[in-house]
């Protein structure tokens, strides 16, 4: 079953890192992302960079309506997600928790599927 690890990470906590402890921390993901795909388990991963640079599109009346970041009502982003294979829940929890990034953000473990359920 395909699962979902989304990294919620607190506003401006990258701000709070030296560039050394950035490039360490970044490592890590790497290195975990690195050991699962060896397993088998890892299907796609990305990091994701500041909100200060993303875009929200709402549509009405037949218009897009574009709104530039940063968010100011926004306590939290999303700063990369792991895209997994998992026999069970259990397995992608025990996974979501072997995360470095679970250590300094939240990891929402979500399993995959169709939106009309």
């Amino acid at each position: 079953m395909p699962y979902m690890l989304l990294i919620h990470e607190p506003i401006g906590q990258r701000a709070t890192r030296s560039e050394a402890q950035g490039k360490a921390v970044y490592g890590r993901m790497v290195d975990f992302a690195e050991d699962l795909k060896q397993r088998g388990l890892l299907v796609t991963t990305a990091s994701l960079m500041s909100q200060d640079s993303a875009s929200r599109i709402t549509t009405g009346a037949g218009r897009a309506q574009v709104l530039d970041g940063p968010f100011a009502e926004a306590k939290e982003m999303v700063g990369g997600f792991f895209l997994l294979k998992c026999d069970t829940r259990e397995q992608a929890l025990a996974i979501a928790a072997q995360c470095p990034a679970a250590e300094w953000a939240t990891v929402e473990v979500r399993e995959t599927g169709p939106c009309y359920s």
